[in-house]
């Protein structure tokens, strides 16, 4: 499934992956197995979203500017869409949440989505 898409959207991938296993034990060191399961939930929120927004971006019509803009557009749609349904159904249903790692791996997870302009293919 990821074969499709581009290089540097994997590469971005890969190092959400890591980023959020390393906040995972940090978080886990810290406050112990809700801490680690709160960061893998705010970095899962992230890495689902960008994976399917990378998905509907992928299979939108690049025949011209607009196809590719309507594609575009789509994609950011549904990931905005898709991270404020995620973050509401963990905020909303998971009570030994700590906030501090849940939302600080999200956002950091978001932070590295974006340097996926930074990647050469």
């Amino acid at each position: 499934m990821l074969r499709g898409l581009g290089r540097p959207i994997r590469t971005v991938f890969r190092w959400q992956l890591l980023a959020t296993a390393a906040l995972m034990l940090v978080a886990g060191a810290w406050a112990g197995a809700h801490g680690a399961l709160s960061a893998a939930l705010g970095g899962a929120v992230s890495i689902v979203s960008g994976l399917v927004s990378a998905i509907v971006a992928s299979l939108g019509r690049a025949e011209s500017a607009g196809g590719v803009m309507a594609a575009a557009l789509t994609a950011v749609a549904v990931k905005v869409g898709l991270v404020a349904f995620l973050l509401w159904l963990v905020l909303a249903h998971y009570v030994g949440i700590v906030v501090l790692a849940f939302i600080g791996t999200f956002l950091l997870v978001v932070l590295i989505f974006a340097m996926a302009f930074f990647v050469r293919d």
